[in-house]
């Protein structure tokens, strides 16, 4: 039964369940912090609607004292026609016993106590993470004594240099261990020291790094244009692609390097004399970055003419400053009109590295002066017109 705004039964269980769903139930039984006696939030009829709604007010009294695990605390009211009664005043829960058998959680205590205990005994550092995320930690209940196995094994290997697949312990495999890298992260950052840690490297795609492993080789793929720089000595296509460290030691003394984020643009590429051509990845170059030699080349990038290809762009430079964009200019974008579409979401942020004319053209891509979310992918670019451009560039 409803009485207007008055306090329920109903809404003194809600208001001790947030306490574990926001946490703080859970995280007082690793912290041991105080939480009870609580007193919660009480609504009372007004002396008005106790002299006009008695009834209903006797009805709301009986209903809150009927209550278990919640103690109400009452104040005596006088009434002109039915004398001195005794209505509710404060609540309170006096134990975490109380409220969690108020909420029903018993069970899921239990089952998180469980979990602290393990922690104490394999690993007492990860007790912080547990009193962080106490709600997580009970999700991941029935993984969570692997987890603690996989923190004992990288503290037990201070340099480990190994593949995640070559971590040998029973019932782990690499694909749990990659499928569970978000919160091995914020375990093994609580219990590594500091110098353990590679504080260069972060995100779920750089675990390796950070905490000392071997990851997957970064891979490149290119193609030499000028049969004369050729690397084979068979007059192939000659679509090669080599780990990061390869290509830093490729012998080449090409002057001219394109980037191109197309695959079929890469793989049409014209010949160019004295040229390689390397198929783009997007906003990650930090694989070409070991390459030296390619201080000494001209590199010229070719990306969409939109917001993200400025962007990509200015990311490039931040590795190689003398990048040159290709065919992403003004005149370019309005030869192809007719091949124009649209960005599905913009970047809007200043791009520093731009020089004057592509930042004129980014700001007019970004502030929709030409088109609403213009763009101009480099696929749609006449064949003729990127033969035309290459001749006049080399």
């Amino acid at each position: 039964m409803t009485h207007g705004n008055w306090t329920t039964p109903a809404d003194l269980r809600a208001q001790a369940l947030k306490l574990w769903d926001r946490g703080e139930l859970p995280a007082s039984l690793v912290t041991g912090a105080p939480l009870f006696p609580k007193r919660l939030t009480l609504k009372c009829p007004t002396s008005a609607e106790m002299a006009s709604r008695f009834d209903e007010v006797r009805s709301w009294i009986g209903e809150l004292r009927m209550m278990s695990h919640c103690r109400v605390e009452m104040r005596e009211f006088k009434h002109r026609v039915f004398g001195a009664n005794a209505v509710p005043h404060e609540a309170w829960i006096d134990t975490l016993e109380d409220a969690l058998a108020l909420i029903g959680k018993r069970r899921d205590a239990a089952r998180f106590t469980a979990l602290i205990d393990l922690t104490c005994e394999k690993q007492p550092l990860a007790l912080a993470w547990l009193a962080k995320r106490p709600m997580r930690a009970l999700e991941l209940g029935d993984d969570w004594s692997l987890l603690l196995e996989i923190v004992a094994w990288r503290l037990a290997h201070p340099c480990p240099g190994v593949y995640l697949r070559q971590i040998d312990i029973p019932c782990v495999h690499s694909k749990f261990i990659e499928a569970h890298r978000g919160v091995l992260s914020e375990l093994l950052d609580i219990v590594l020291p500091l110098e353990a840690i590679d504080q260069t490297a972060s995100g779920a795609s750089q675990f390796a790094k950070r905490y000392g492993f071997r990851d997957k080789p970064m891979r490149i793929r290119f193609r030499v244009l000028d049969p004369e720089h050729s690397l084979l000595a068979e007059p192939l296509l000659q679509d090669i692609t080599l780990d990061a460290e390869s290509f830093a030691r490729l012998d080449t003394d090409v002057t001219h390097v394109f980037i191109t984020e197309n695959e079929i643009n890469f793989l049409a590429f014209p010949q160019v004399k004295n040229s390689l051509v390397i198929f783009g990845a997007g906003y990650g170059f930090e694989m070409l970055s070991k390459a030296k030699w390619l201080s000494r080349c001209r590199i010229h990038y070719w990306g969409d003419i939109d917001t993200h290809g400025f962007a990509i762009l200015d990311q490039l430079r931040s590795r190689f400053d003398h990048v040159r964009s290709f065919l992403m200019d003004r005149a370019t974008l309005l030869a192809f009109e007719s091949q124009w579409g649209e960005e599905e979401k913009q970047t809007l942020r200043d791009l520093p590295r731009l020089n004057p004319d592509e930042m004129a053209l980014y700001d007019d891509l970004r502030d929709n002066r030409i088109g609403k979310n213009l763009r101009l992918e480099q696929e749609r670019i006449g064949f003729g017109w990127v033969e035309s451009a290459l001749s006049a560039l080399v």
